[in-house]
């Protein structure tokens, strides 16, 4: 019997007509409904979730928007201000001399022994709903002697039947300083903070030999709970910068019950920890930890009232930041964090709306952005079409060279070693980098500071004169020759090194293996050879070059720095003698040390904020260029897309908790998702059709000889 091709063409057609076919290569598998959910990616596991150990970038993306110190940065205003959190107000801040009586606001700072930070809580914060606080009807928790069969049986925080919350109370934020100070958790603060809090060392000593659940009955000095909504932090001397801490994850509330239940024999064998499974009172939860797929963050429903801003810059009413003014946050319910490992893929999928935002990647960059004749940058046709918005800004950090100045060759306060290195910083011509390897994303660096650090100065008067010359109104690099004449007066003309007769060697040490860092690594070569230099690069993997900077035996080499709150200390202590690597163990990577630096930066570093802590800014920022340790590279400018979907975008770059001021127009996404990635189904009925035609035949023959065979 012979099948009908049109009945075939019929089947097929109501088989595609029963499917949802814009929906084929969408890459979520459930529903949206009524949540508003924004999809992001990540590239990299978090590797830590505990607030007292993470200190990277990848890890606050999550536990920024999870857990909550009492302070935060504005979101609009600029230049950075802080604000209260859950903090009902800003803290009181008291002087005191070493007798413990308080000084009053106009004491000098030669007379300060400590300063008070007095800190008030608002009532009627509750934490997520957790299992770690989950009690039964006799007010006992039920979670918090676990048997060893019954950890056995869990493989996730979800496998709980109960949760439970309560009320965040002061105590909780001193627990927090005491997890910080404990040897066992190993916080990257705890050093910086035993040279602050009053009390801080001691109690590391104290706790040592203690379970982490110990600690919530031991007292640090300088740490007090005043009452259920107030707590007081001692500090030594007068540190003004000591409220920016107060606004970094390090500082936020950890409820004691939290180490009581992670902390149960064997619930690590299970991953089941604070560092995988995050407990705060923030406005999302971790409700999916699966690193190897994807991340989940859902709507805190015990989350405290928390209005959007109704106040920010002149410029923000007329571009739109103040129309969700005094609205309740957060306003995303849900965040999909997909991990992607290659930029291609992950790239496509933004183009086609699947994620709300992206970075541009270099092999991207001439498909998103083209430059203006006058050197700005726009986005390309392609992008304006799909309606995506461009935002820019430069980061607070700093890529530099450094030169490690305990070296005989670079090192040291001679004047041949110091014109050596201004030559080289000359050479250097980071802007050309910039360029060449970040697609002109970055701003070359006059001094250490960025721009949006007070202290930064504009113009001619922010210029590093010893490597810049003003013309045309902007900073010019100065000639090569220049930088010649520099190597002639440090004894090594045309980079000849006299003890040898030969080119001068300098080695340069760097973690860069891979053979996509060859580039690089040949660029760096070709400005040293600008000056008659042999540059030798010795690559090493990252344990191995942390040992040798340890150890002082590295010679030239790149870093950067990423600003932890904005206040040029947090810079200029970089090159503060007391901090260096090989004798003390600090961030002064490069063992500088000058005496006039040092005592301006203990002048300047405590000072509030005035025209006479900005001059100081000016001088130190004049000795190191002179002295030039760091040839200061550039300024990272940040570069990011996000769909017109996307609103109440600005640059914010303290704020890690910027998720939930952010609105997704979820029905306009819809729409365009529908538009962008309508299927092409005529090959799919095409190549139906040519088979069905190949089938007709063989069918037939199949038929013919089964009835054959019955004859």
């Amino acid at each position: 019997m012979k099948i009908p091709t049109c009945e075939v063409l019929l089947f097929i057609a109501l088989f595609l007509t029963a499917c949802d076919v814009s929906q084929f290569n969408k890459p979520y598998s459930e529903k949206e409904g009524e949540l508003s959910v924004l999809y992001q990616s990540f590239s990299e596991r978090p590797k830590h979730l505990d607030p007292a150990v993470a200190y990277s970038e990848n890890e606050y993306a999550f536990i920024a928007q999870i857990y909550e110190p009492p302070f935060q940065y504005h979101y609009l205003k600029r230049p950075y201000q802080l604000t209260t959190l859950t903090a009902s107000k800003m803290p009181e801040i008291n002087y005191l001399n070493k007798q413990g009586e308080n000084l009053g606001k106009g004491a000098k700072d030669s007379d300060i022994a400590y300063t008070d930070y007095v800190i008030d809580i608002k009532p009627g914060i509750n934490y997520q709903p957790h299992p770690a606080l989950a009690k039964n009807a006799q007010g006992n928790y039920l979670y918090h002697h676990l048997t060893s069969v019954q950890i056995q049986s869990l493989k996730t925080l979800n496998d709980f039947d109960n949760t439970g919350s309560r009320e965040l109370t002061a105590e909780d934020y001193v627990y927090q300083i005491k997890r910080l100070a404990h040897p066992k958790i190993q916080s990257p603060i705890a050093e910086i903070m035993k040279n602050y809090i009053v009390g801080f060392h001691d109690f590391s000593k104290q706790a040592d030999d203690k379970q982490k659940t110990a600690i919530k009955n031991l007292s640090m000095a300088g740490v007090q709970v005043n009452n259920r909504y107030q707590y007081r932090i001692r500090i030594k001397g007068k540190y003004p910068q000591f409220i920016f801490w107060l606004a970094m994850p390090f500082f936020s509330a950890m409820p004691w019950e939290a180490d009581v239940f992670y902390d149960q024999a064997r619930m690590s064998d299970k991953n089941i920890t604070l560092d995988w499974f995050p407990i705060g009172t923030g406005p999302y939860l971790l409700a999916e930890n699966n690193p190897n797929r994807r991340m989940i963050l859902l709507k805190n429903p015990f989350f405290h009232v928390e209005k959007y801003p109704s106040e920010g810059e002149p410029e923000d009413k007329q571009n739109g930041l103040l129309t969700d003014a005094g609205k309740k946050l957060p306003f995303i319910d849900k965040v999909v964090f997909m991990l992607e490992k290659e930029t291609i893929p992950y790239w496509t999928k933004f183009l086609q709306g699947y994620y709300d935002a992206s970075g541009i990647a270099s092999d991207s960059f001439d498909q998103a952005i083209q430059f203006t004749g006058s050197g700005g940058v726009a986005l390309t046709d392609s992008m304006k079409e799909k309606g995506i918005q461009l935002q820019t800004s430069v980061e607070t950090s700093i890529f530099y060279m450094g030169f490690n100045m305990l070296d005989a060759t670079v090192g040291g306060d001679s004047e041949r070693a110091r014109k050596l290195r201004q030559a080289i910083a000359i050479a250097v011509d980071y802007e050309e980098y910039i360029s060449i390897f970040r697609n002109g994303r970055g701003v070359a660096a006059q001094g250490v500071i960025p721009p949006g650090i007070y202290g930064y100065a504009e113009g001619k008067d922010g210029i590093n004169s010893y490597s810049y010359d003003w013309v045309s109104n902007k900073a010019q690099r100065k000639k090569i020759e220049a930088a010649k004449q520099l190597m002639v007066e440090a004894g090594y003309p045309a980079g000849i090194d006299p003890k040898t007769k030969e080119a001068l060697i300098l080695y340069f040490d760097t973690t860069s293996v891979s053979i996509d860092d060859r580039p690089t690594m040949n660029w760096y070569r070709k400005q040293f050879e600008k000056l008659g230099i042999k540059l030798v690069i010795r690559a090493t993997d990252y344990n191995r070059f942390q040992e040798k900077m340890r150890a002082g035996n590295e010679q030239i080499f790149v870093w950067g720095w990423n600003v932890d709150y904005p206040d040029p200390e947090n810079l200029f202590f970089l090159l503060y003698g007391a901090n260096s690597k090989v004798k003390h163990g600090g961030e002064n990577a490069v063992n500088y040390k000058n005496p006039e630096f040092d005592r301006l930066f203990e002048q300047m570093r405590n000072m509030d904020n005035n025209e006479q802590r900005y001059q100081i800014i000016q001088q130190l920022q004049e000795v190191v260029r002179h002295d030039a340790p760091w040839v200061f590279g550039f300024h990272p400018k940040n570069f990011s897309l996000f769909h017109s979907w996307y609103s109440n975008l600005k640059p914010n770059l303290m704020a890690n908790n910027r998720l939930k001021y952010t609105r997704i127009d979820t029905a306009a996404r819809a729409d365009k998702r529908q538009a962008w990635n309508k299927p092409v189904i005529w090959p799919l009925l095409l190549g139906c059709l040519l088979f069905v035609l190949m089938l007709i035949p063989a069918i037939n023959a199949y038929r013919r000889r089964a009835r054959e065979t019955l004859q």
